[in-house]
Order: structure tokens, then C-alpha cells, then sequence
């Protein structure tokens, strides 16, 4: 392969159950995955999106076994997480409302799911990729400075797949 250090490949990952129920026609998070390792392999640099985290029953179980998949196939080089997240008009325009019950906060631009969720969900997260992969290269996507404050992080030092 010749140098590509011009390339950067970003895959949106969700729990398995998640994708199934929500992400019609998309490949499957297997497929996606083993792409990923293949380009990984080839000496692309890989980006991984959770995103949008779902908090379904079990969330907890499905996202930590996502998250031993995408390491037992390969190391990305930088995660970003992002929530569920609805424009007024996606919501307006959407034949399945069902995910609609797990937003329940008012935002300037549509709903979201609530600060405290949103906070367990990434806080567990984040705290799994650092305890188990010594893993710390993670981002936030459309989230509010109230939520980057609270974990800690600093948004001008933390890089999304979105930039170089």
C-alpha cells in the first residue's frame, strides 16, 4: 500500500441490539467492526463514533460488550461519544417514534436525553476504556460545556473524529 497519511477512516459504532432496532440497511456492527480491523491493518488511521449511545435497558451490558469488540479486533485512534439526540424535524419526519422516549430534555435546536443519564452513560464509559484499555484518547460530540466540565475534560484539548 502506498503512504495515505492524508486518509482517516471513522466508523459510527453502536450496541449491537441498538443497531438491529434502529439502524435499518446500515451494515452490521460485525462488518463495520472487521472493516475497521482490516483498514487498521493496512496502517489507516481508524476512528471510532459511539454514537448515538441509546440508553435502552442493559445499556450498561450492551456498550461493554461493544467496546471488548472493537478492541479485540483492533486499537482505534481516537473515540468520540455522543448521545441520542433529536432535531425537531428528524423527530417530525421519523416513522418509528420508539426512540423517542429517551429524549426528555428541551434543547435550543431539538431533545435530548437528560444531563444526569447522559453523565452516567459517558462517566461509565470512559471509565471502562481508561480501567480495562488504559484507553484515554475519547471525545464528546455535541455536548454542552455544563457536561465537559463535569467529566473533567477540557474541551479546547480534546480532539473529535471531526478534526484533523
Amino acid at each position: 500500500i502506498n503512504p495515505h497519511n492524508r486518509a482517516i477512516m471513522s466508523f459510527s459504532l453502536n450496541a449491537d441490539d441498538v443497531a438491529r432496532k434502529w439502524e435499518k440497511g446500515a451494515p452490521s456492527v460485525d462488518r463495520r467492526i472487521e472493516a475497521g480491523r482490516k483498514l487498521s491493518q493496512a496502517g489507516y488511521e481508524v476512528r471510532i463514533r459511539i454514537d448515538p449511545i441509546v440508553p435502552v435497558p442493559d445499556w450498561r451490558k450492551y456498550y461493554t460488550n461493544l467496546i471488548a469488540q472493537i478492541f479485540t479486533n483492533f486499537m482505534p485512534e481516537r473515540i468520540t461519544l455522543g448521545s441520542l439526540r433529536g432535531l425537531q424535524s428528524t423527530i417530525n419526519g421519523s416513522t418509528d417514534k420508539s426512540w423517542l422516549q429517551y429524549l426528555n430534555e428541551n434543547s435550543n435546536w431539538g431533545k435530548k436525553v437528560d444531563f444526569k443519564t447522559r453523565y452516567e452513560i459517558y462517566a461509565t464509559i470512559i471509565n471502562l476504556l481508561r480501567d480495562s484499555y488504559n484507553y484515554r484518547d475519547v471525545a464528546l460530540c455535541k455536548e454542552t460545556l455544563a457536561m465537559w466540565g463535569r467529566l473533567g475534560m477540557d474541551y479546547k484539548k480534546i480532539k473529535c473524529n471531526c478534526v484533523w
